[in-house]
């Protein structure tokens, strides 16, 4: 199966003993819960976590209002912006000093290319991912739908254990960054 919004949030419901939805709108308690609860908690997890599948790049358009202090430029931040990891000048992805407000990146540099966590498609989460935000789910669902604060706990548990096997999944995707210009081995000397 496809993943969907209405996939994951099934996959949860049957986590809890619940009958999973056809319809996120089909007026049942439990696609009225899900339908409420899945928007927030996707973003919430997807921004808890700079995920390599959702960390992207792009040059940010310079507006023509200007901030009214301590910066020069402002930029658009993008449609699918859900948090900030760097921003970077000219061909660069960090170093730049920003401040972000409002819907707006605020930099002294004329031109920004901003790393950033995006909101992808569902399709594009990975296994470990979806498994986790299964678990966060069926862990934010059981109080709703079953009024079970003790399963909700055990629940909330498991999810905490997902996350972190999800984290350390993703940690392994990309080369690990050396250490460069460590002060303590400059100052042992030659």
């Amino acid at each position: 199966m496809a993943l969907s919004a209405l996939a994951l949030c099934s996959r949860a419901l049957i986590r809890i003993g619940a009958r999973p939805v056809a319809s996120l709108d089909e007026g049942t308690a439990e696609a009225e819960v899900a339908a409420n609860l899945y928007p927030g908690i996707r973003d919430a997890l997807l921004s808890a976590h700079p995920w390599s599948f959702a960390t992207g790049q792009t040059t940010l358009p310079r507006l023509a209002a200007v901030p009214v202090a301590d910066f020069a430029y402002a930029f658009q931040l993008p449609p699918d912006f859900l948090r900030a990891l760097s921003a970077g000048g000219e061909g660069a992805g960090r170093g730049v000093p920003y401040r972000i407000a409002e819907d707006r990146l605020h930099a002294n540099s004329a031109r920004i290319t901003l790393t950033y966590i995006f909101r992808p498609e569902e399709g594009a989460f990975p296994a470990f991912f979806a498994a986790a935000l299964v678990a966060r789910l069926a862990a934010e669902f059981c109080i709703p739908i079953t009024e079970s604060a003790s399963r909700a706990d055990l629940l909330f548990r498991l999810a905490e254990g997902e996350l972190r096997a999800a984290r350390l999944a993703d940690s392994q995707q990309h080369t690990t960054a050396a250490l460069a210009g460590f002060p303590l081995i400059a100052a042992r000397g030659s």
